[in-house]
């Protein structure tokens, strides 16, 4: 009797799921670690996940325009790095310039994700030309 393959499994579970953000660790529970890296390596290149920092992948879609993978969160690189911090249980919080638009203290648009993070915190969340910014207070 042959087993199921993998990819399969991986790529239900990601369409089933409401998160953006997914964890090398969400999928523990049906391979074993190296088979899973391998699974989400692949799916990184057919551009279904875009890798966003270690052990941390995004939903992808493709992009009308160049058709390149990005992610499908409606807040884009903002949004999916913050879930990320989340996910991740690191505590944190908009940067000022975030706050002064929300608050409508400003109309300049943040251009940059930038967030306070409570505590220490070293890992980097990228994402091509993206990188989420530690504000400094």
């Amino acid at each position: 009797m042959k087993r199921p393959v993998l990819q399969p499994k991986i790529i239900a579970k990601i369409a089933r799921s409401k998160q953006e953000v997914f964890l090398r660790a969400d999928f523990a529970d049906l391979a074993g670690y190296d088979q899973v890296g391998r699974v989400l390596r692949q799916l990184t290149t057919e551009g279904q996940l875009i890798k966003i920092g270690y052990g941390l992948y995004a939903k992808a879609r493709l992009n009308r325009i160049n058709g390149e993978p990005m992610p499908s969160a409606p807040g884009g690189f903002c949004q999916v790095a913050q879930e990320a911090l989340t996910r991740l249980g690191v505590a944190w919080s908009p940067g000022p310039a975030t706050l002064a638009y929300q608050s409508g203290a400003s109309t300049q648009v943040p251009a940059n994700a930038e967030v306070v993070i409570q505590g220490r915190f070293s890992r980097k969340i990228v994402m091509d030309n993206f990188v989420l910014r530690r504000a400094i207070v």
